[in-house]
């Protein structure tokens, strides 16, 4: 498993018992779902049967949100340049002679010589007139409008509440469902993220807020800290902001990330050539190796492990190009860690270099965190060690959550995490002994709430020898040694 996650999109070609263990085997790390596409009871299949066949993968499910897509089309019309085509805020238009979007006053938002971009830019349209719901438009590329395509008006002020009877309907699923984490789109404020936190019940699941339009970038400081990761959809951000910033945007983005310790995944047409072709183009290979070296937590695949030809080697190159891509990171990186600057809101960040340094100094081999929620784990993994993380905690859900952030693995224990002693935190490296994960060989770097509290963090590292820990509390031999 590579350090850097593989985020797999789930879809005809891979929604299967064999398909999800190809998949996995491949280097899939996480298994997202796309909320605009199928309808709820092909969601709630396909949740249950990554539950059964992965059970520790953790699951995405992308919430469409105030995205704008087209509906799901009994006819979807192929057009050349300058020929008319017309999208309708009519949701009993089919596709044949209008094209019904999801946004039920896009015909008020808009007037004639307005942009329409469609399919993460890739079609274009020219706004001519409006016809009470219709709005009839030039076509400016060649091409066909499909079902479920994202549609951009950039620079239009669109009249859409923070959230929709869509998200709530969505969210009523992630709940019942059990998912991990929620994608939400467009989200411009803390405001619009702790909107829809108010529709769980629990801290489950996660959030993981995309930024794709300039609203987000303006805010990205507040989006980043609210959010528990980051999404760049670059379709959609190419599109809403310029396509010529795509790529620095993504940088700042993923400092900003590093800085707040978020991981952050990066998407959009990694490998999309790999739809069609068993082999990627320099230039892809060129793009997954940047988003690593700039940083990111995971990488994204969609339409490649949803409906292309080739999903298992897609994710086996992004896989392969990721860990080269790491391994020269790990050859440039200085000796010394470079420390970030330590700010009130994140004091934390004072311990996590701390590690870093540790781990650079001392022959550690892995990292334990002990952590009910995985602060200490997503802090520690956002410093990118070369070690592996080991994230234990109580919370069934939070340890399949941790598998998101770098290099992580999440190991869920039945015991109590005690708030006046630190009983529990040498009963979790029992059970990482009884089970396999660490062994007398290793040399190992435990963080820890020493004494758990009402707004602790982390404030504990101690380093062992395993061997002389096992013979100091007497662990027994294990079977396998």
């Amino acid at each position: 498993m590579s350090s850097t996650r593989i985020v797999c999109t789930i879809g005809p070609k891979t929604c299967s018992e064999e398909g999800l263990l190809a998949l996995r085997e491949a280097g899939m790390s996480v298994a997202r779902l796309n909320g605009s596409h199928a309808d709820e009871d092909w969601h709630r299949s396909a949740v249950a049967l990554i539950r059964h066949t992965l059970p520790d993968v953790p699951i995405l499910l992308d919430v469409p949100g105030r995205k704008i897509r087209t509906g799901r089309l009994k006819h979807e019309p192929a057009f050349s340049v300058g020929e008319r085509l017309t999208l309708t805020t009519d949701q009993a238009a089919d596709g044949l002679g209008r094209v019904p979007v999801n946004s039920m006053t896009l015909h008020e938002d808009l007037s004639p010589g307005d942009r329409i971009f469609a399919d993460d830019g890739t079609l274009s349209f020219v706004v001519i007139e409006i016809n009470g719901q219709d709005i009839v438009c030039e076509a400016q590329t060649s091409g066909r409008l499909r079902s479920a395509k994202g549609i951009n008006v950039p620079h239009v002020k669109l009249q859409q509440s923070i959230v929709t009877d869509r998200d709530r309907v969505m969210m009523a699923l992630a709940h019942e469902t059990g998912v991990d984490y929620v994608g939400l789109s467009f989200v411009e404020s803390s405001a619009h993220i702790d909107a829809i936190r108010e529709l769980r019940t629990g801290d489950f699941p996660r959030i993981v807020a995309k930024i794709e339009n300039q609203g987000g970038l303006d805010h990205a400081a507040e989006v980043i800290s609210s959010a528990d990761a980051i999404m760049i959809d670059r379709g959609d951000l190419s599109v809403e902001t310029s396509i010529e910033s795509t790529a620095v945007n993504q940088k700042e983005i993923i400092s900003s990330c590093t800085r707040q310790g978020k991981p952050v995944i990066v998407a959009t047409e990694m490998l999309h050539s790999m739809i069609e072709s068993p082999l990627p183009t320099k230039a892809e290979v060129s793009d997954i190796t940047n988003a690593v070296l700039d940083g990111c937590a995971a990488t994204m695949l969609s339409g490649e492990t949803a409906v292309g030809d080739y999903p298992i080697e897609a994710v086996s190159i992004m896989r392969r190009i990721s860990d080269v891509a790491l391994g020269y990171e790990r050859r440039q990186r200085p000796t010394m860690p470079m420390l970030r600057p330590v700010s009130e809101e994140i004091p934390e960040l004072a311990l996590t270099d701390a590690i870093a340094l540790t781990c650079r100094n001392l022959p550690i081999t892995k990292i334990i965190a002990v952590t009910m929620y995985g602060f200490a784990a997503r802090m520690v993994a956002s410093s990118r060690p070369v070690q592996p993380i080991i994230a234990v905690t109580n919370v069934a859900a939070a340890a399949r959550s941790f598998n998101l952030y770098f290099g992580t693995e999440g190991v869920y224990v039945d015991l109590p995490f005690d708030r006046t002693s630190t009983s529990h935190i040498t009963g979790c490296l029992k059970h990482l002994w009884d089970t396999g994960r660490i062994d007398g060989d290793d040399v190992i770097l435990v963080t820890a709430l020493a004494y758990p509290n009402s707004g602790s963090r982390m404030n504990m590292i101690e380093t062992h020898h395993v061997d002389d820990l096992a013979q100091a509390l007497g662990w027994p031999p294990r079977q396998d040694s």
